[in-house]
């Protein structure tokens, strides 16, 4: 869909698994599967709850944890090897 020049796309289960989500205020990653997002452009997660405490249609990121991750890096020789997390604390 165009608007403003900008083009935005939605994306399914046949094009997609989820999105990997860095949060550097609470120090860890989220997961959210792309069936949580079906047919939607965006998708907040919150850190707390609404100051007038609506709950429909909130988001919050405790409820998509991710855990702790590796990741490949590459040595000089070329050779692959796994490292910690990047952050890694993420990995706690």
């Amino acid at each position: 869909m165009r608007h403003g020049g900008d083009v935005y796309a939605t994306y399914g289960p046949a094009e997609i698994d989820g999105f990997g989500i860095d949060c550097q205020e609470l120090k860890r990653c989220s997961y959210v599967p792309i069936s949580a997002m079906a047919g939607q452009r965006a998708m907040h997660l919150r850190l707390a709850p609404a100051a007038n405490n609506q709950r429909t249609a909130i988001n919050f990121a405790d409820d998509y944890p991710l855990g702790a991750i590796a990741q490949l890096g590459e040595r000089s020789a070329g050779s692959r090897k796994v490292g910690g997390s990047n952050p890694p604390s993420s990995t706690s």
